[in-house]
């Protein structure tokens, strides 16, 4: 029987790396007008699901293959003494803070930040509402 295991191993590494994303806290959606982003290492999360749920810190290691997470404070003590760390799946934990040392991602995050995706939201909505006024305001000179 074929091995089902939820491995992105069958990916292009570019295709991996981009379903290796959490959702962001809601200051980080309004600064960045994102949803969510890819996690890094030092980005700060809060694991949101499962044993460690509550627990804040630093990613340590990304697992790109598995799409899992190594979290500074999340280990386990093995049968034997010692301890491991404990794998987080990245769709299980929310970012709180992101790591900006990476130029590019800098750069990309605050092209988004400046971007007038928002504003030109804002702005078609107030040119729909002009045009349907405008309407509205020829109907009623046409029936007087």
């Amino acid at each position: 029987m074929a091995d089902l295991s939820p491995t992105l191993t069958h990916l292009p590494k570019h295709l991996r790396d981009a379903r290796i994303c959490s959702p962001l806290i809601e200051d980080l959606r309004k600064e960045y007008h994102r949803r969510n982003t890819r996690v890094i290492k030092g980005d700060t999360v809060k694991v949101m699901r499962g044993e460690y749920t509550g627990i804040e810190g630093k990613v340590e290691k990304v697992n790109t293959e598995r799409g899992t997470l190594a979290i500074e404070g999340v280990q386990r003590e093995k049968i034997r003494g010692g301890n491991v760390k404990v794998q987080i799946h990245a769709s299980n934990v929310t970012i709180l803070s992101l790591n900006l040392q990476d130029k590019y991602r800098q750069t990309k995050l605050q092209n988004l930040k400046h971007d007038a995706k928002g504003d030109n939201r804002d702005t078609k909505l107030k040119r729909r509402k002009s045009a349907v006024t405008k309407r509205a305001e020829k109907k009623e000179e046409d029936k007087i």
